[in-house]
């Protein structure tokens, strides 16, 4: 009798999230933070099956969250042979040792996610030796505990760790890795730039935002391209360009990686020739996923990151996307409490602090295309604008033909 087939297919692996409520994070932002880490865990291929919280003045230096917590967490694991635990705040490697010898099983924070999920999303050569760096980065202080990751195993099993020479060795390997990509990533900035320089000559348009808001898809719209989108975080993380026409314009559009709360800092250094993209456009079109309760601190965490990278001060297109999704709670009529956003209709909404923004807002569903002509014809009248200061000649020598 032959023997049975062995099954090869991926065990889907089980993990718990670990947040902490303190003078800075109340338990409302926590519950917030630990919905998008769930999020997050479940794009990189992760089940959780419970949540943990705990309110302390401040994180413990040694195991981030109290003994006794700790204790309780470890009976949980135990029972219910859980893979891995998250914690949504960067652990140093000494709190990483002594976590993981106290709960007997691997330790992550959301920055050891974020790059693990970048590592699987990277498709071009740019792309994964921009992770690569952001890994090593968050490698190396942490050196004590993840010295097996390297390309050689001296000594140890399991989770021991190896001598002070083996460490000072694997050191020194992680630093010639980090001098080789970070020579081969300029290199690619060079070749970045040089594209840059040579697509100058047309108007150029970023479509930014937080993680999966229909980025992708607002751009397969605009240029009539197939740009993967997927429901899940980071699912672009190269750039695309596309060249567009609108009424005998030329303008050039980009799609870049999403940005998201608490986004490693060493990720943002990484991809600073991809964030060129944004920081030398013409026009950024600001995409925002409406039907997320948390869409006001999205907007935030993009303006802020904007902030960072030098590329304010553009006009912008403020685009609502989802409206097809965004749902509300009416209040009943005998009901006297002030409203809150949950009982906000669509119509009220734009009635609110959204009025007053300042620039263009236009609301859409880019799924069921609600909406999307209104935001072609802005941004054609946007182009043109900015093409014929550039250009006030053009249409007299040009003899193309437009969309």
């Amino acid at each position: 009798m032959p023997p049975a087939p062995v099954s090869t297919a991926r065990k889907e692996e089980t993990c718990i999230l670990i947040g902490l409520i303190h003078k800075h994070q109340n338990e409302n932002l926590v519950t917030e933070y630990l919905d998008e880490l769930a999020f997050l865990a479940e794009t990189a291929g992760a089940k959780t099956l419970r949540r943990f919280t705990q309110r302390m003045e401040s994180p413990d230096s040694k195991t981030f969250i109290g003994t006794g917590k700790l204790q309780e967490i470890a009976a949980y694991i135990k029972t219910n042979a859980v893979d891995l635990a998250i914690f949504d705040d960067e652990l140093s490697g000494t709190q990483i040792r002594n976590i993981e010898k106290a709960l007997e099983c691997r330790i992550l924070d959301r920055n050891n996610l974020i790059l693990d999920i970048f590592a699987k999303r990277a498709r071009t050569a740019q792309a994964k030796a921009q992770v690569e760096l952001a890994q090593y980065q968050y490698l190396l202080p942490r050196l004590t505990r993840m010295w097996t990751h390297l390309e050689k195993q001296r000594g140890g099993i399991g989770m021991r760790g190896p001598g002070e020479s083996e460490i000072e060795t694997d050191r020194r390997v992680i630093r010639d890795k980090l001098a080789k990509l970070k020579g081969k990533l300029r290199d690619f900035e060079k070749q970045s730039a040089t594209q840059r320089k040579q697509r100058s000559e047309m108007i150029r348009v970023a479509l930014v935002g937080y993680t999966n808001v229909g980025k992708s898809t607002l751009m397969n719209l605009l240029s009539k391209s197939e740009v993967f989108a997927e429901n899940k975080l980071f699912a672009t993380l190269d750039t695309t360009v596309r060249k567009i026409v609108y009424d005998r314009v030329p303008f050039l559009l980009s799609d870049t990686v999403g940005f998201i709360r608490k986004l490693p800092h060493d990720l943002i250094e990484s991809f600073k020739s991809t964030l060129d993209e944004v920081r030398e456009a013409d026009i950024l079109i600001h995409v925002v996923d409406i039907s997320h309760p948390q869409f006001e601190d999205h907007i935030h965490v993009v303006n802020q990151t904007l902030v960072d990278i030098g590329a304010t001060d553009k006009p912008t297109i403020l685009v609502f996307n989802k409206i097809d999704a965004y749902h509300y709670i009416p209040k009943e009529e005998d009901d006297l409490t002030p409203a809150t956003r949950e009982n906000m209709s669509l119509e009220d909404l734009k009635k609110s602090w959204i009025s007053t923004i300042q620039g263009t807002c236009i609301f859409i569903s880019a799924v069921n295309r609600t909406n999307v002509e209104e935001l072609r014809l802005k941004l054609t009248e946007m182009v043109k604008e900015l093409h014929f200061v550039r250009y006030p000649n053009y249409l007299d020598n040009d003899s193309s033909s437009g969309e």
